[in-house]
């Protein structure tokens, strides 16, 4: 195990024992190594929508995190996600984008009830999460999270300025975060 993947694997392993500081390190730590791998991976996507990927990464890596085996090397864990959450963003844009993956897309089809089984026990997860936040805090995340609409949307809908919408959203995804520091104990 490299020493940068044992960092990695204390910092995760704090982290899953509540160590906040521990959590934010490693996360600071692997978002640069995760870019790189979407920008890679989906060289045919838009840098925003990359940079979406990226942060759906990262909120799997935390509904998730409880599922790394701390006796595994965490970096193949890692890119696994990373990899799926790709491949997901493939199939949403259809078919001829899906096409660009080349052998990928033979991966896709060998495991893709596994991935679709994954998919769903997280949409259950995160559903669940989202149960305990108040009904506007559930549908801002919803909307900008979820379904990527544009924060000047989704402000307006609620009547509410951008400013105040952010400021709802932080609050709501620190409750999140709460949320799931609570579900590992």
């Amino acid at each position: 195990m490299s020493d940068t993947e044992s960092l990695w694997a204390g910092w995760m392993q704090a982290a899953n024992g509540g160590d906040g500081q521990a959590y934010a390190r490693f996360l600071h730590a692997v978002t640069p190594v995760l870019r790189g791998i979407v920008r890679a991976r989906g060289a045919a996507l838009s840098e925003a929508a990359r940079e979406d990927i990226v942060q759906e990464v990262l909120l799997a890596i935390h509904a998730k995190r409880h599922t790394w085996s701390e006796d595994r090397p965490i970096r193949p864990w890692l890119f696994a996600i990373t990899r799926h959450k790709v491949i997901d963003a493939f199939r949403r844009i259809g078919h001829e984008a899906a096409q660009t993956l080349g052998d990928e897309a033979e991966m896709v089809v060998d495991a893709g009830h596994e991935a679709a089984l994954a998919a769903r026990e997280a949409a259950e997860e995160v559903e669940a999460m989202l149960g305990q936040l108040d009904p506007e805090a559930a549908e801002i995340v919803r909307a900008l999270k979820l379904r990527e609409e544009s924060p000047a949307g989704v402000a307006e809908q609620l009547s509410i300025s951008e400013g105040t919408l952010r400021v709802r959203l932080h609050r709501a995804m620190k409750k999140l975060e709460g949320l799931g520091r609570r579900e590992l104990r």
